[in-house]
């Protein structure tokens, strides 16, 4: 410590050096310029606001396998906290969309829920950056080979230890051991950074008011401060957006040449539009929602919808679904049939027409209710809309012909 605080004293050229001082930040090899974010890329923070949005706008609801099938759940009270609060301070949709911009940006997700007894209290996103997994293969902390998360608060300091059973723990499908998963910023690292340099370029070019470099050619020897003034001279006339379209005084005897560099010859716009489409890719985002449509098959937006329930969220959703239900629901509920599940019906909606027309079939064919079909659309239920309905005129094969006194499939 005594050397940097000698280092922070010492003056540089007449300048102070303190620690916010770009010279100091050089010195140690910090470039300032450089974003310290992954956020910063475009492309990068799309993705992660993609697929947390699409998290968070999908309702969960809590269901029974029954003997006569699939019901929705009467266990209000295990239900009341995720649905709706799952702690004072969040909603369910900004919980579950900050739960999964933690597991795609650090890798992994981590939710402590707290119990009141057997009683589910509230849930704490612990933020993915002060977790460490620890795994006791000797039985330290009391039961071999199990799986424990150390929190380092970072609002109070304190340090925590929770068992595997207390943590809601989601992970990216990039692991090689099952426990910890890998972030898309670190698989892709020097990606991100092509892509975080290329936006670091054409900001240096819109603060030089899209000027190239240039050579400017004299005869004779100028010493270095010379030619540092006569550089800062020109820059002052050259450089920068409010010097765009002025006029540059060239001294006698001297010749200023611009270097043409096209962006278009380096085909710089290419590569900046691949880059984002693998960044994209990793994430499992559609180029369409990137906002590129060269190349998009898709005939419909439900089309669309359906490739990316398919290709990326089903995996997500059924990992999200298994650990809630694991880890929330006692043995004796699960071994009673429940569950949790995402309603996914909210992305995969057609337009109102195919909507009714869908309806309409699986009503008139005895598959839906009246009342269901009313609550798809939001719609209140009827009091005489709960029977199956089907047309009279359908009857079994092995009846066709009976009116004519001949069993069905003879003559």
């Amino acid at each position: 410590m005594g050397f940097v605080r000698n280092m922070l004293k010492r003056r540089v050229k007449n300048e102070t050096v303190d620690m916010m001082n770009p010279k100091l930040l050089e010195w140690l090899g910090i470039d300032p310029d450089t974003p310290k974010d992954k956020l910063s890329e475009a492309t990068y923070f799309a993705c992660l606001k993609i697929l947390a949005e699409s998290l968070g706008k999908l309702p969960l609801k809590m269901y029974q396998l029954t003997e006569r099938g699939i019901v929705k759940s009467d266990k209000e009270d295990v239900y009341y906290i995720l649905k709706l609060r799952p702690n004072p301070y969040m909603t369910s949709s900004v919980f579950w969309s900050t739960v999964e911009m933690n597991r795609n940006h650090y890798g992994n997700a981590y939710v402590w829920c707290r119990y009141n007894g057997p009683q589910l209290q509230d849930m704490w996103i612990m933020p993915s950056k002060y977790v460490v997994i620890v795994v006791d293969n000797q039985g330290i902390l009391g039961k071999k080979n199990a799986i424990w998360y150390r929190y380092n608060d970072p609002y109070d300091g304190k340090l925590y230890v929770f068992g595997n059973d207390e943590v809601l723990h989601f992970k990216t499908s990039a692991t090689f051991d099952g426990i910890a998963g890998m972030s898309v910023q670190d698989i892709l690292k020097s990606t991100v950074d092509g892509a975080l340099e290329s936006q670091k370029f054409m900001n240096n070019l819109y603060k030089t008011g899209l000027t190239g470099k240039a050579v400017l050619e004299y005869t004779g020897d100028l010493d270095p401060a010379a030619k540092q003034r006569l550089v800062k001279g020109f820059e002052e006339f050259a450089s920068g957006s409010k010097n765009a379209g002025k006029i540059i005084p060239v001294p006698l005897g001297m010749k200023l040449v611009p270097l043409d560099i096209k962006l278009t010859d380096s085909q710089f716009f290419e590569l900046k539009k691949y880059t984002a489409l693998q960044i994209a890719a990793a994430f499992g985002i559609k180029p369409s929602q990137i906002n590129d449509y060269e190349k998009s098959s898709y005939a419909s937006a439900e089309a669309q919808n359906l490739a990316f329930y398919v290709d990326t969220l089903l995996y997500i959703l059924k990992q999200y679904e298994e650990e809630i239900t694991y880890k929330i629901l006692s043995t004796q509920l699960i071994e009673q049939g429940y569950f949790f599940k995402f309603n996914v019906n909210v992305i995969l909606r057609a337009d109102i027409k195919t909507q009714m027309d869908s309806l309409s079939t699986a009503v008139q064919n005895g598959i839906m209710t009246p009342n269901e079909a009313r609550s798809y659309l939001d719609m209140p239920a009827d009091d005489y809309g709960d029977v199956l309905m089907a047309n009279g005129n359908y009857i079994p094969l092995s009846m066709l012909g009976a009116n004519y006194g001949v069993k069905g499939g003879e003559g």
